[in-house]
């Protein structure tokens, strides 16, 4: 739980780069990139509902005595939408404005798959684990540092859903478990005014919904211990009602020309993989990494009128591990890491005043290091992987307390990164084989070296 929360905090703490922008009451003058002024004090204070669309992942391991406490990763995947209604207040402090609130919200979901197959008492493949959820939930506080139309906040509370659970033992039975999971939630975000009521947000939540241990079934007997645990990655458009509805904002920021930064931020993996004989049949479960990725990023874009089209390369170094995952009847342990990975990217962007909106995809690589450790000794894959990747974000004017000047930004994006699958011969006739597929969710700083655009009169 600790390096959990290590982890969470920091990359979220990132994000407070999004929320310190431009503290000049105008907001005009002293942002990046303006062409011209605000025409209008930017309020986040009153109601506001919307709807919003993403991807979740879960890390939901199980310990269980049938297959000699195998420890394994059941991982569904898969996307989501739903609904949220909420209430802002804002008041003005020494860092500027402080935005309060509360927000709740309730999701259908496809999350599922991801189980595994593995080695029991009557043989390979007579174990199958599954999860999935039909549904979750959140009710949560929020408190971020306003920048006239740009938001960046944390949030966390109370977490609920619903979890359909599957053991399947050749020649014993199959155990299921349908029931509604409670625990908590935390995660943060950045949302940005669109003009009139409308505003749009990128969001990373974090849910754990409790654990279950000395769970008993079967006969003999049998103890499980689980682990309910899901990272989602969404974006949102939110309407305010009774809201600066004549808000417009600023002439498209200047964007052209060459910027250099840094990030950081969290990812996890599904690592789907086999262990086995090469024709099989043999193990199937997933390896589910996950740490603090950051590094750095160096770019260049182009602008007509409000689009931006832009080219991005970057370099991470990552602390992503997985050492829990043990299989084969509780004789092999795994210790799975991406300790580096890159992508160059293509950039499609819309501007909204000071802020840009964008898509991002391009070619991924990265480092793969993978240990089998037994009694007997162990055997180590290292890997050089190349695939693809594709993500979203946003990127707003940054200046901290009047130490950045006019040509910084602050950025917060998610990543799907597919580093495809590679095979290692483990010994004659015995392989494993991995799949490779992480979600990024970061803040990252740039520096813009062109001459920002400022209106005059």
């Amino acid at each position: 739980m600790g390096s959990t929360m290590k982890r969470i905090l920091l990359a979220s703490a990132a994000l407070i780069g999004t929320a310190v922008s431009a503290q000049a009451a105008d907001l005009a003058v002293k942002a990046p990139y303006y062409k011209a002024p605000v025409v209008a004090v930017y309020n986040w204070t009153g109601f506001y509902m919307g709807v919003n669309a993403g991807v979740g992942i879960g890390r939901d391991r199980i310990l269980h005595s049938y297959t000699g406490n195998d420890s394994i990763y059941r991982s569904p995947q898969g996307a989501f939408g739903g609904v949220q209604i909420g209430w802002n207040w804002q008041a003005d402090s020494l860092l500027g404005p402080i935005v309060y609130g509360l927000e709740a919200d309730i999701q259908g979901s496809g999350l599922t798959g991801g189980g595994a197959n593995v080695l029991g008492p009557n043989g390979a493949n007579t174990v199958q684990y599954n999860t999935s959820s039909d549904w979750f939930g959140t009710v949560r506080g929020r408190v971020g540092l306003a920048t006239g139309p740009v938001l960046s906040y944390f949030t966390g509370g109370f977490a609920y859903g619903n979890v359909k659970s599957t053991i399947v033992e050749a020649g014993v039975g199959t155990f299921t478990s349908d029931r509604t999971a409670t625990g908590w939630t935390i995660g943060s975000g950045v949302e940005a005014a669109l003009g009139g009521n409308w505003t749009g947000k990128i969001e990373y939540l974090y849910l754990n919904l409790g654990n279950r241990y000395g769970t008993t079934f079967g006969t003999p007997a049998q103890l499980a211990n689980t682990e309910l645990r899901d990272n989602l990655f969404r974006v949102g458009l939110n309407y305010r009602i009774g809201g600066n509805s004549t808000y417009t904002p600023v002439a498209a920021a200047n964007w052209t020309g060459w910027y250099l930064g840094g990030n950081v931020g969290s990812g996890t993996g599904r690592d789907r993989t086999y262990l086995g004989p090469a024709g099989g049949p043999g193990e199937e479960f997933s390896l589910n990494p996950d740490g603090i990725n950051g590094g750095g990023q160096i770019g260049y874009n182009w602008q007509a009128a409000n689009w931006v089209y832009g080219l991005e390369a970057d370099i991470q170094a990552s602390s992503q591990r997985d050492q829990k995952t043990t299989v084969v009847l509780g004789t092999v342990n795994y210790d799975h890491k991406l300790p580096w990975f890159g992508t160059v990217r293509g950039r499609l962007g819309y501007s909204v005043g000071s802020s840009l909106f964008y898509v991002t995809g391009g070619y991924a690589y990265g480092g793969v290091k993978t240990a089998l450790n037994t009694a007997a000794g162990s055997v180590s894959f290292s890997n050089t992987q190349g695939g693809w990747t594709a993500g979203a974000g946003i990127e707003t004017p940054f200046k901290l307390l009047g130490l950045f000047g006019p040509n910084w930004t602050s950025k917060t994006e998610y990543l799907y990164v597919d580093l495809g699958r590679k095979t290692d011969t483990i010994i004659p006739g015995v392989v494993n084989s991995t799949s490779v597929t992480e979600h990024i969710f970061r803040t990252g700083l740039n520096y813009h070296f062109n001459t920002p655009v400022i209106a005059k009169y």
